[in-house]
Order: structure tokens, then sequence, then C-alpha cells
């Protein structure tokens, strides 16, 4: 089998090398990924973990995450290229070489990282990290995002199952807030990854990739990021009726109420400027989500 290596070209410093490997692995989406799994943890009622424990899934779900966000680039290189967004990854410019070793490296981290859960916490909270790398790297970008434009809605099962791991980790059979969080994760991702496409919707056109504005055109796409947008934020407030406090409350009004008018001003006027409006509305909104519920979490 032959090893990982770089691609001739100029000679890179360790620190450049080290920035074109990690930049495979998405850890920014792969590290907010642990962080919902940690709020899952925060607001799961049950006898607190040891820190070895929580260390454990955080870094369980980070690795996880990153092993699936590096077989997505391994598989999407070829569409990759087709896109400005994306055609200066390190496996489209050849940086880094597109060598099946790296499924091996993939392979091993999701085994770690499952094998350590269930390990240090239990079987169930392992098969939730499993599950959320598997419906990224799978479910999502092999069988689903070049077939159907409803792709990122299941894909966006990946962050859900996250929390779930999180809640598991307390508590095997987990409970009504962990759910309901993660059904927020669920309907989070669609309205997010939407507005982001809005705004590329030509890259994905030109790719093949039929992303939801590419189908139906942006302002039908604008129109059901706002429709999604009410889902969200109509979901993100039922932990009230189940003991959530006043601090998630509030988060969850204030970013849920920035999110709604950016996606509303989004299906007045479909643009670029708008949709990437939306765009870091739903980053906000879901800031200030987890913040508020890890403090009510703390405070119960």
């Amino acid at each position: 089998m032959n090893s990982i290596t770089v691609a001739q070209g100029p000679r890179r410093s360790p620190a450049q090398l080290a920035r074109l490997v990690l930049g495979l692995f998405k850890l920014r989406i792969a590290f907010m990924i642990m962080i919902t799994a940690l709020v899952g943890l925060a607001v799961t009622p049950g006898p607190g973990l040891s820190l070895l424990q929580v260390s454990v899934l955080a870094l369980s779900v980070l690795l996880a995450s990153a092993s699936a966000g590096a077989f997505n680039q391994y598989h999407e290189a070829d569409a990759d290229r087709l896109m400005a967004r994306t055609r200066t990854r390190a496996f489209v410019t050849g940086e880094l070489p597109h060598n099946p070793a790296w499924l091996v490296l993939i392979v091993g981290l999701l085994a770690l990282a499952v094998g350590a859960a269930w390990l240090a916490l239990n079987a169930v909270a392992a098969l939730y990290i499993f599950l959320g790398a598997f419906f990224y790297a799978v479910v999502y970008t092999v069988w689903l995002k070049r077939r159907t434009c409803t792709n990122i809605v299941v894909g966006g099962l990946a962050g859900s199952f996250a929390v779930l791991a999180g809640g598991a980790a307390v508590d095997p059979a987990l409970g009504p807030l962990p759910m309901l969080l993660a059904l927020v994760l669920f309907l989070w991702t669609p309205p997010h990854f939407w507005s982001l496409a809005i705004a590329n919707h030509a890259d994905y056109a030109a790719a093949g990739v039929p992303m939801l504005p590419a189908v139906v055109g942006t302002q039908r796409a604008a129109r059901i990021v706002f429709g999604s947008t009410v889902a969200l934020v109509v979901a993100s407030l039922l932990p009230g009726l189940l003991g959530a406090g006043p601090v998630y409350m509030a988060g969850a009004l204030a970013g849920g109420g920035y999110f709604l008018d950016k996606a509303w001003a989004l299906a007045r006027e479909p643009s670029r400027k708008t949709a990437m409006a939306s765009f870091f509305a739903s980053l906000l909104q879901l800031s200030l989500l987890l913040g508020a519920a890890s403090i009510d979490g703390l405070i119960r």
C-alpha cells in the first residue's frame, strides 16, 4: 500500500504541511459538532461524568466528525474542482495526493473515536457518534448529495446524533430535552445550508449538484428557507415547556428572532447579500442557543 505523501511541488515548511492536512478534516465544523455534543451532555439530567469521560466524549465526537469531513473531501475531489468555493482544496490542487491510503487513516480515526467512546462511556453513546459520521460521510456525501435536492435535510442528522451522543453519555435512555435539542439541530441545518447555497447557486448548477436553489430557483428556495426557519424557531422554544429555564428561552428568542428577520429579508429579495446575511444569522442563532442551553443546564 502506498503511504500518504505530499505531491511534488514547492518545498513546504512543517507548519504549511500541517495546515494542508488539518484543512482536510473541516475542523471548524467538527469543533461545532463537538460543542453540540457537550451541550447535549449539559442539558441531560443524571449523574455527572468524570473529567476523563467528558474529554473522551469531546475528542471522540471531534475525531469522528473530522474523519467524515476528510472523507467528504476525498470523495468529492472531482466535483470540488468545478466550484469556486472548493477548487482550492488540497486534493483538487494536488498539494496533497488523492491516495487511497487516506481512507485507511479516515477509517482508523473513526474506529478510534467509536472505540474510545464505547470503553469510556457506553455503547449507546458510541453508536450515536458512529451514526453522526456515517450519515454525513455515506448517506449524505455518497448516496444523496448528487441525487436529490433534499440531500442536506438528511445530512443534518450528523449534528443531531452528536447531541444524542452527549445525552446518552449521561443517560442511555435519553430524555425529552436532549431529544428536542437534537430536533432543533436537525431543523437548523436546511435553512443554514440553503442560505449559503442560494449565495452560491451558480456553482452548484455548474457542478451538477442538485442543491435546492439550483433545482427550484433562488426565489422559491428563499421562501423555503423562511418557512424552514419558522419551523426551527418554533421547535427551539419547545424545551421551555419541559423545564428549560429563562436563560435558555432568552437565547432561543434572541437568536431565533434575528434569524427570522434575516430569513424574511432573503425571502423578500433573494440576492447574494441577503443570502449571506441569513447564513451568518443562522450561525449566530445556533451560537446563542447552544450557549444559553449550556448555561441553563449548568444552573439546573
